[in-house]
């Protein structure tokens, strides 16, 4: 199923969906955590993200696991090549873990520090009263700052990692 795409394999086609997704995912995780104005405008968005760069990621690596079995099946493979392409799998699976965890991050991002609604006043010009507003202590909101950072770093790290071993593998034949 993740072999071929019209006669291409699906791995160098798929793959990139990975590579802009993440990094996407990565920055906008941060820009959510650190810069409130964007929260209404970046909530929906971040929350199909958190779904879909991991998803990406699945297929990338499903593709890729698919790609070897063929190109190793078919003896194309050398016994010198396979290490290089042994870690090039590690990494993707990293990324793949490592994109999972950014997705949860943003996730609890979004369900914990929501943006918080305007405070609207009654008839008598009175603010309306927010005691009531149902938000995240300030250690909660610090904890899923740092949390961000450090799974943004992680995922995107791997992204590159994955990809500098995988052009590596190509450029350097088998």
């Amino acid at each position: 199923m993740f072999e071929e795409f019209m006669g291409i394999p699906a791995h160098p086609l798929v793959l990139h969906a990975a590579v802009v997704f993440v990094p996407l995912l990565a920055l906008l995780t941060v820009g959510y955590a650190f810069v409130p104005p964007i929260r209404p405008h970046t909530r929906w968005v971040l929350g199909l993200l958190a779904v879909g760069a991991p998803l990406s990621a699945l297929l990338a690596k499903l593709s890729g696991d698919a790609f070897f079995e063929r190109m190793r099946s078919a003896n194309r493979v050398t016994p010198e090549f396979l290490p290089k392409l042994e870690a090039h799998q590690e990494f993707g699976d990293f990324t793949l873990w490592a994109s999972i965890g950014l997705a949860i991050v943003a996730l609890a991002l979004v369900r914990f520090v929501a943006p918080r609604p305007a405070a609207t006043t009654n008839a008598d010009a009175r603010p309306a009263d927010t005691s009531t507003d149902a938000r995240p202590g300030r250690a909660l909101t610090v904890a899923l700052q740092v949390l961000s950072l450090v799974a943004a770093a992680v995922a995107v790290y791997y992204v590159i990692r994955t990809g500098d071993s995988g052009a590596m593998a190509v450029w350097e034949g088998q």
